[in-house]
C-alpha cells in the first residue's frame, strides 16, 4: 500500500469528477478551471490558424470547427486525466509498478475487462474506474442532443431573419424591409418573438458556453450579428417614431440587452453595466445617417428628424452596443456593418438583400 499516490489519484479522479458535473449536469453554467482551460487551447489554436487568412470566408471555415473540436478536447481531457487518477489509485492500492497500474487502470476505465488481483482495494478501484468510463461517455452522449437541440432553436429564428434584414443582417434593413413589402404591422409579433428568442439564448448558452462557437451554416449568418440587428432596428423604431406601437420593441430591447450581459458574465467580458444614457457610441452619428438614408429610400414613415431621433437611439444602443461588439468579436462574426471591428480588420460587409421583384417592375432588385 502506497498511501501518498492513492491519496493524490483518488483527489485527481474527484476533481475531474467535479469538472464533469460542473460542465454536463449542473444546469447553471458553472465552468470549471479544466473546462475553461480547454476551451481557451481549442480557440486560441483556431484563431492562430484563421489569422493567417485575410478572407472572412476562410476565416470561416476554419473557425466552423472550433465548437465540435472543444467537445472532442473535453472528452478527451477528462478521459486522460482520470487515466492517471485511477493508474496512481491502482499504484497506491497495489505497489506493483505504474505501467502495470496503467494497464489495469485502462483496461477498466475503457471496460476492456482485466485481471485484477483478489486484493479487495484493487478491486473497488476497478469497479469504480469502470463504471466512471460508461457514464461519462454516456453523459456526453446524451450531452450533444441537448446543444444541437439548442443550436437549431437558435439558427431557425436567425435564417428566418435573412428575407427581414439581408444578410449579413442590419439594423436599418430589417425597418427598410418591412416598408417594402408593406408588413410594418407585422412589427410588434417580430419583436415579441426575438423577445423570446433571446431569453432561450441566455439561458442555453450561458449554462452551455461551447454553444457561442457553434456557427451559422452560412457564412454570412450570425445569431450575434442577428440579435443586434434586431436590436438596432427597435432602437431606431422608438426613437423615429414616439406614437408608435411601443410595448413589444421595449420588452425586446431590455431582453436584448440582459441577455448580451449574461452572455459576456459566462465567458469573462467585462462591461459596463449602468452606462449613461448620453454617454459615447462606437457608432458614429454620420453612420446612423447612413441608416437613414437607407430608410428614407425604403420610404419609412418617420416623425421625428435625424438630429431629434439620434439622442434617443443612442440611448437605447448605449446600453448594448458595448457587450454586442464585444461578443462579436469573440466568436469572430461576420464583418457586419454597424457591429463593430474584428481581428486584422476586414471590410465590413453591406447586406445582400433579397430581391423585390414585381410583375410591374420584374427588373428591379
Amino acid at each position: 500500500m502506497r498511501p501518498a499516490e492513492f491519496v493524490l489519484g483518488l483527489v485527481l479522479v474527484l476533481a475531474t469528477w467535479l469538472s464533469v458535473l460542473r460542465t454536463l449536469v449542473v444546469p447553471r453554467g458553472l465552468a470549471s478551471r479544466l473546462t475553461a482551460a480547454v476551451t481557451w487551447l481549442v480557440r486560441v489554436a483556431f484563431d492562430g490558424v484563421a489569422s493567417r487568412f485575410s478572407s472572412y470566408e476562410r476565416k470561416d471555415a476554419i473557425l466552423v470547427g472550433a465548437g465540435p473540436m472543444t467537445l472532442v478536447a473535453l472528452l478527451a481531457a477528462w478521459v486522460v486525466l482520470f487515466l492517471g487518477g485511477f493508474s496512481l489509485m491502482f499504484l497506491g492500492a497495489n505497489a506493483q509498478g505504474y505501467t502495470q497500474a496503467l494497464r489495469e487502470a485502462g483496461a477498466s476505465l475503457f471496460t476492456l475487462g482485466n485481471v485484477s488481483t483478489p486484493r479487495l482495494l484493487p478491486t473497488v478501484v476497478g469497479f469504480f474506474a469502470a463504471g466512471t468510463g460508461l457514464v461519462v461517455v454516456a453523459l456526453q452522449i446524451a450531452y450533444l442532443p441537448t446543444l444541437y437541440a439548442a443550436f437549431n432553436r437558435r439558427e431557425t429564428l436567425v435564417t428566418t431573419l435573412q428575407s427581414r434584414a439581408g444578410s449579413p443582417a442590419w439594423g436599418p434593413e430589417v425597418l427598410a424591409r418591412h416598408q417594402i413589402v408593406q408588413t410594418l404591422d407585422n412589427l410588434p409579433a417580430f419583436y415579441a418573438e426575438w423577445e423570446r428568442w433571446a431569453a432561450d439564448v441566455a439561458e442555453s448558452h450561458v449554462n452551455y458556453p461551447v454553444l457561442m462557437s457553434f456557427r451559422s451554416p452560412d457564412p454570412l449568418r450570425s445569431w450575434i450579428v442577428g440579435l443586434l440587428a434586431v436590436l438596432d432596428s427597435a432602437a431606431l423604431h422608438l426613437a423615429l417614431n414616439p406614437s408608435s406601437r411601443q410595448s413589444e420593441a421595449r420588452l425586446c430591447l431590455r431582453m436584448g440587452f440582459t441577455s448580451l450581459r449574461h452572455l459576456c458574465g459566462a465567458v469573462g467580458i467585462r462591461y459596463d453595466d449602468d452606462p449613461r444614457p448620453d454617454a459615447p457610441l462606437r457608432l458614429t452619428y454620420e453612420d446612423f445617417l447612413v441608416g437613414i438614408a437607407r430608410l428614407e429610400t425604403a420610404g419609412y414613415p418617420m416623425e421625428r428628424t435625424p438630429d431629434e431621433a439620434w439622442p434617443h437611439f443612442r440611448g437605447w444602443r448605449v446600453n448594448y452596443e458595448e457587450q454586442a461588439y464585444a461578443l462579436a468579436r469573440f466568436v469572430e462574426a461576420v464583418p457586419a456593418i454597424w457591429a463593430g471591428p474584428r481581428r486584422g480588420s476586414p471590410e465590413a460587409m453591406l447586406p445582400v438583400r433579397p430581391p423585390n421583384r414585381q410583375p410591374e417592375t420584374p427588373d428591379v432588385s
